[in-house]
This record gives C-alpha cells, structure tokens and sequence, in this order.
C-alpha cells in the first residue's frame, strides 16, 4: 500500500511534479533549508547526478559567515553555487524551491544564483 504523503511532503511531491513538467532537460537548483544551515545543488535528473553543490557548510564560507541561517548566508551560497555550475557547464536550471515559500532565504538564494549568471 502506498504511503500517503502529508503536510511539506505533498507539497514537495507538487512543486516537484510541476518543475519536472517544465523543466525541457533542464537540470534543477534544488533548496533545502534548516534552522542553522541553506543547502543547494544543481541535480541533472535524466542521470540522476549533482552536478554542482554548495552550502554553508562549506569551508570556504564557513570562516566568513556569522551564522549559516541568514539572509547573507543565503546570498554566499548562492552565488558561490552559480559559480560551481557554470564551471561544470550549466548556464540554464529550473528552480526547485521544495515545500518552502518563495521568500527570505530561499528568495535570497534565487537572486544571488541568477546574479551569478545562472538563467531561470
């Protein structure tokens, strides 16, 4: 019998069903945020490999960053994950915001990748 899905995970399972109808080959930016870290990595879902990954964990950013769970930090991440998938040949993605809205951290992380010049 199948589990049924409730809460963030039905709307996980529905932003993720809508990205992969719109997503034309497009590997995604996926999001996940916890209370003290951002995460992001670019996934080629038609292979199912990372192509590019960052967060602020990484060491890296780690010794400039207050804390892992603010807006600055999002931005870091962001740009330092559009930096990783341009190196690995992605120019193009699809953004997968997960259950999360699109504000704060998240939004912050969108516009930090699109300013480092990944489309989507």
């Amino acid at each position: 019998m199948a589990k049924k899905l409730e809460g963030t995970d039905r709307r996980r399972a529905r932003v993720r069903r809508a990205i992969k109808v719109a997503a034309n080959g497009r590997p995604r930016l996926s999001v996940f945020r916890s209370s003290k870290q951002i995460y992001a990595q670019v996934i080629d879902d038609a292979h199912g490999v990372t192509l590019a990954a960052a967060s602020t964990l990484d060491p890296s950013l780690k010794s400039g960053l207050k804390t892992g769970a603010d807006v600055a930090a999002a931005t870091a991440v962001g740009k330092l994950v559009a930096e990783r998938a341009k190196a690995a040949g992605v120019t193009t993605v699809v953004f997968d915001r997960g259950a999360y809205m699109f504000h704060g951290r998240v939004k912050a992380l969108a516009e930090a990748a699109r300013e480092g010049g990944l489309e989507f």
